[in-house]
C-alpha cells in the first residue's frame, strides 16, 4: 500500500471492498491492520464470477444490476455526508473492480484517486527482470482472449504479461508455445502475498497444477537479459570483436556490406556467442517488411524481427526494421541476392537466429527464392528455413485503387536483368489475349527505360486504348502517389523502379464516387460475361 492510501483510509468513515460470495476480499486482508472499530464495512459481493447464471440478462446483465446496485449503496453513505474508501488490489483503474464505481459516481461526488502498485511491477520485482527497456514495446493482455488474438500479438511485441490466468492459462501457455514466446516466460503467482510462486512458464503443468486467477504470466525484457559487460577495458575489446566480424571473402555479397551492431557496449557479442554455445544450428527467417513501414508488416513478421540476432538484407528494406540494442544488422547491395543469402545460411550454420529482411512480400520477386536456392544446396540442406508472407505491392496498390484485381490476374516482372525480353513480351501477349488484368512490376529504372513503351505497344495490340492503367508509386511511404490513366496516355518518362503499374483487363470499371474520395476508384468485377 502507499502512504496515501493508508492515509485515506484513516480519514474514511465507510470501507468498502468487493468479494466473491464466499466473502473473502484480497484488498480488506491486505488493508486489514488500517482499519478501525468504528470503521463501516460495506461488503460487495459479486452475485456471480465464473459460474452461469439464470439472470434474464445472462452473465452481464447479473454483474450490472450488482454493479448499479453496489454503486447505490455506496450514494447512500455519501450523501448522508460520510467519506466512502473503496479499496481494491493492484491499482483501482487496472482491470479493478472500482472502476465500475468509478464510472457511476465519479460525476456526482468529489473522487480522488490513489494509484496502487499493480500485480505486473510486483511480479517483475519478484522475478528482478526488467519489463521493458529503451524503446523495447511493452503489451499487457488478458488471458481471456482467443488463442489465435493471444498468440499474433504475443508474436508482434517485444515483452508481454499476460494477466487473468486461472482457467484461462492452458490457453495462454499454447500460445505462448505457438509464437515461440515460452522459452522466455516466467510464471508469477501471488506476488508478494501468501503462498507466492515464481517459476519458468514451460516447468508449470496444465493437468496438475493449481493455477489461480491471480497469477500473471510474464515475458520480461530481452535487452535487459543481455550481460553487462564487467570493466570498459572488456566493453571496448567485444566491440572491437563485433565490428569485425565481417562476411569472408567467399560469402561477402559485396565490398558495400556493411556490418553494425546495434549495441555499441559490446552486450550483443556476448549474447551472441552465449547463442552460439547453446545451440548447435540456428535458423533463417525470410520476412517480408510489405511495401513501406511498421503499418503494413504482419505480427508474425514483426515478432521474428524481434527475435532476431541478425538482420541481413538490402540497406533499404534494413532501415525499415526499428534498431535494437544486441541486434546485428548486415546491409548490402540489392543485385546480391545469392551472396547474401548463402551468408546469412552460414550465420545460422553458427547457431544464430537470422532475419533476412525483404520488401513487400519475400516470395514475390524477392529473397525467398535466392535463400532456398542456395538453401538446397550442401552444406546448407539442414539448416531451417522460414517464409514469413507480406503484403505485396500489387496488392497494396490494388486496396489504395480500390479492387482492380477483383477477378483473374497475372503478375508479371518488366525487368529483363535475369530473363529476356523475349520470354516477357510472349507473357505479356498470353496475359492480353487472356483478357487477364495485369499486375507489372519493376517497370523501368535509370538504366531500363524503354520497356514501359515497349509493353505498352504490345498490350494496345489486344486492349482497347481507353483501358485504365494505375500508376502506383511509393505506396505507403512518404512520397505516395496514385494516377489512373488510359492505356494510350501512358508516358514512360513517368514510371521508376518505385511505381508498380495495374492494367485493367476488357471489365475494369473507372468510376467517380460522391464521397469525398480524392480520384476515381477503380474495380474489375468478379463476373464474366458468357463467350
Amino acid at each position: 500500500m502507499t502512504i496515501r492510501a493508508a492515509e485515506v483510509i484513516a480519514e474514511a468513515d465507510v470501507i468498502a471492498y468487493h468479494s466473491a460470495r464466499h466473502g473473502r476480499s484480497i484488498a480488506r486482508a491486505i488493508a486489514a491492520s488500517h482499519l478501525r472499530t468504528d470503521h463501516i464495512e460495506e461488503a460487495l459481493i459479486y452475485p456471480v464470477t465464473t459460474e452461469s447464471t439464470d439472470h434474464p440478462g445472462g452473465y452481464r446483465g447479473a454483474l450490472d444490476e450488482f454493479y448499479e446496485a453496489a454503486a447505490a449503496r455506496l450514494a447512500a453513505h455519501l450523501d448522508a455526508g460520510r467519506t466512502v474508501a473503496v479499496i481494491s488490489e493492484g491499482d483501482p483503474l487496472f482491470y479493478g473492480s472500482y472502476q465500475h464505481m468509478h464510472k457511476r459516481l465519479a460525476h456526482r461526488y468529489p473522487t480522488e484517486v490513489i494509484p496502487g502498485v499493480t500485480s505486473i511491477s510486483a511480479a517483475a520485482a519478484r522475478l528482478g527482470r526488467p519489463l521493458a527497456e529503451a524503446d523495447e514495446v511493452l503489451t499487457v493482455l488478458p488471458g481471456t482472449l482467443p488463442e489465435e488474438e493471444l498468440t499474433a500479438r504475443l508474436a508482434a511485441t517485444d515483452t508481454a504479461v499476460v494477466m487473468k490466468l486461472g482457467r484461462t492459462f492452458p490457453t495462454v501457455r499454447r500460445a505462448m508455445e505457438r509464437s515461440g514466446r515460452l522459452p522466455e516466460a516466467h510464471y508469477v503467482e501471488r506476488a508478494t502475498m501468501p503462498g507466492e510462486r515464481t517459476t519458468p512458464l514451460a516447468t508449470v503443468d496444465t493437468e496438475t497444477d493449481t493455477v489461480p486467477y491471480f497469477s500473471v504470466a510474464v515475458v520480461p525484457s530481452r535487452i535487459a537479459a543481455l550481460p553487462t559487460p564487467a570493466t570498459s577495458t572488456l566493453s571496448a575489446t567485444s566491440t572491437d570483436s563485433t565490428q569485425s566480424t565481417q562476411p569472408t571473402q567467399s560469402t561477402q555479397p559485396t565490398q558495400s556490406t556493411q556490418s553494425t551492431d546495434s549495441d555499441p557496449t559490446g552486450q550483443g557479442e556476448q549474447a551472441a556467442q552465449r547463442s552460439t554455445a547453446s545451440s548447435d544450428t540456428g535458423e533463417v527467417v525470410v520476412v517480408g517488411t510489405g511495401p513501406a513501414g511498421p503499418l503494413w508488416l504482419t505480427p508474425e513478421s514483426r515478432g521474428a524481427l524481434a527475435a532476431a540476432e541478425d538482420l541481413v538484407g538490402y540497406a533499404t528494406y534494413l532501415d525499415r526494421v526499428p534498431v535494437r540494442p544486441g541486434q546485428r544488422r548486415h546491409a548490402s547491395d540489392n543485385k546480391v541476392e545469392s551472396e547474401r543469402a548463402e551468408f546469412a545460411l552460414d550465420l545460422a550454420r553458427r547457431g544464430r537466429r537470422v532475419a533476412v529482411v525483404s520488401g513487400g512480400d519475400p516470395g514475390i520477386f524477392a529473397m525467398a527464392t535466392a535463400v532456398l536456392e542456395v538453401a538446397s544446396q550442401d552444406p546448407y540442406r539442414s539448416v531451417p528455413v522460414r517464409v514469413l508472407p507480406g503484403v505485396t505491392a500489387a496488392n497494396a496498390a490494388a486496396a489504395r485503387a480500390g479492387a482492380p484485381l477483383g477477378h483473374d490476374y497475372a503478375v508479371i516482372s518488366l525487368s529483363d536483368r535475369l530473363k529476356p525480353w523475349e520470354v516477357i513480351a510472349d507473357r505479356l501477349r498470353a496475359a492480353a489475349t487472356a483478357d487477364l488484368a495485369l499486375a507489372l512490376y519493376n517497370p523501368g529504372s535509370r538504366t531500363r527505360t524503354w520497356q514501359v513503351a515497349k509493353a505498352r505497344e504490345l498490350l494496345l495490340e489486344h486492349r482497347s486504348p481507353d483501358t485504365p492503367v494505375i500508376l502506383a508509386r511509393d505506396i505507403g511511404g512518404p512520397e505516395e502517389s496514385l494516377r489512373t490513366v488510359a492505356l494510350t496516355d501512358l508516358d514512360p518518362t513517368q514510371i521508376d523502379m518505385r511505381t508498380l503499374l495495374i492494367i485493367g483487363s476488357s471489365q475494369t470499371q473507372v468510376v467517380r464516387r460522391e464521397d469525398g474520395r480524392d480520384g476515381d476508384v477503380v474495380w474489375t468485377p468478379r463476373t464474366y460475361p458468357e463467350q
